[in-house]
């Protein structure tokens, strides 16, 4: 009779212990699947990010005359605002033949506007400048300072306008301070949207 009773007893707690034990492992794969679920947006948006190239008009401030050549861009933007460009320059031009390139790498600050960007940088990189009739090639420290405007043309092409002043160190007679307008097409790679449309 004991036996029976006890029996009985151990089936009808059976369902309880079930759910004790599977009340934890509910709860874990609950909590690993939320954790899991927040983690998947982080690791599909990476930084927004175009390459360009373009026409660059410069003022070389060496010769009178303007010197004309082209320029190499790229922005990765990791912020809502903030972001890294790299650029690339090189004019030439005179009687002499001289030329001026440079390498600079920095920061900007940008704002969105529909499809209009407008952005302000700074800039810190190296200037090479090659002296009329090929008397020499040096290379100097150089800051610029720039501003300018994207335009989205389309979801992936973007168009630039921008102005530069640079200042190069050491140069002499007090240093060297181009001026440089371009113009350049970009490829916008999707990522984080710069653009409150995309």
């Amino acid at each position: 009779m004991h036996a029976i009773e006890n029996s009985s007893i151990s089936r009808s707690l059976r369902p309880l212990s079930l759910i004790r034990g599977a009340l934890p492992a509910a709860l874990l794969l609950g909590s690993a699947s939320s954790l899991l679920g927040q983690a998947i947006p982080t690791a599909t948006r990476p930084a927004d990010i175009q390459v360009g190239a373009g026409f660059t008009i410069a003022r070389p401030d060496y010769e009178r005359q303007n010197f004309p050549g082209f320029f190499l861009y790229a922005d990765v933007d990791p912020r809502a605002h903030w972001g890294v460009e790299a650029e690339y320059h090189r004019v030439s031009g005179g009687a002499a033949s001289s030329s001026q390139q440079t390498l600079e790498i920095g920061g900007r600050y940008f704002r969105n506007y529909g499809p209009l960007s407008p952005f302000a940088k700074g800039m810190y990189g190296r200037g090479q400048f090659k002296y009329p009739f090929g008397f020499a090639v040096l290379w100097y420290n150089m800051f610029a300072a720039g501003a300018g405007v994207d335009y989205k043309a389309t979801r992936y092409i973007h168009v630039r306008a921008e102005y530069e002043f640079q200042k190069w160190l050491s140069f002499p007679n007090g240093g060297l301070q181009p001026q440089l307008l371009s113009i350049g097409v970009a490829y916008h790679f999707d990522g984080k949207p710069r653009y409150k449309n995309h």
